[in-house]
């Protein structure tokens, strides 16, 4: 009598409540379901504004990232040897301008014809002192919320200087994945205003994960 008393009275084995192991489930669903990087790629042969096929290759696309974010870039190709000639990343200022500045009103093959605008659709003009004529550049639209570059979700566009950086670096590993011809070739990185206190964080990011034999062997030359 004493023995079934005791079993009976012996409290279940302690299990989790159902509702918390829910709670985990939930909380740990995002870092299941992330989706791997990703790039969608697009040749632009002829632009709105321009007069006949484009004297230069255009290429303009998405980099997916892990979080759901979308990076746009613009990148063309030296015209002189792009098998040799070097890599240059672009980044604006801002924080926020978007790359179309810099490829527009600075260092791109083309720009807007002011004197003539009459109203209507603006004519694109060639540049011939274009620094496409000795490197191949990519111009691209970070951080996100900037230009045409988006995320899922209002609070996806929570910004901060260390979130450009490793979202800039991921794009940079998927974007060499998707041109590994390219990978190379010395690889600059340059910018204006802001994006100077961006530009010394993401090389060293880069040279710090080729020291530790975990990054593709991107030729970073110089800033």
């Amino acid at each position: 009598m004493e023995s079934s008393l005791a079993m009976a009275t012996t409290p279940p084995p302690h299990r989790p409540p159902l509702v918390l192991l829910s709670l985990l489930l939930l909380l740990l669903h995002p870092f299941f379901s992330a989706a791997a990087p990703s790039i969608t790629t697009k040749a632009v042969p002829r632009l709105p504004g321009f007069s006949g096929p484009l004297p230069f290759s255009l290429e303009t696309g998405y980099v997916g990232l892990d979080d759901g974010a979308q990076l746009f870039y613009y990148f063309i190709q030296s015209e002189s040897d792009p098998e040799e000639d070097p890599v240059l990343l672009w980044l604006t200022g801002g924080p926020g301008c978007s790359a179309l500045s810099g490829l527009a009103y600075e260092i791109g093959p083309f720009n807007f014809d002011f004197h003539g605008y009459m109203g209507g659709l603006p004519t694109l003009l060639y540049q011939p002192s274009s620094w496409t004529k000795v490197s191949n550049i990519i111009f691209v639209d970070s951080p996100v919320g900037t230009g045409f570059s988006y995320a899922a979700g209002d609070k996806r566009t929570i910004q901060s200087d260390t979130i450009a950086v490793q979202q800039l670096h991921i794009f940079l590993e998927t974007w060499f994945d998707e041109h590994p011809q390219f990978l190379p070739n010395p690889l600059y990185i340059s910018g204006d205003s802001y994006s100077g206190l961006i530009i010394p964080s993401l090389a060293m990011k880069i040279a710090k994960g080729i020291e530790l034999g975990n990054e593709r062997l991107i030729n970073l030359k110089d800033l």
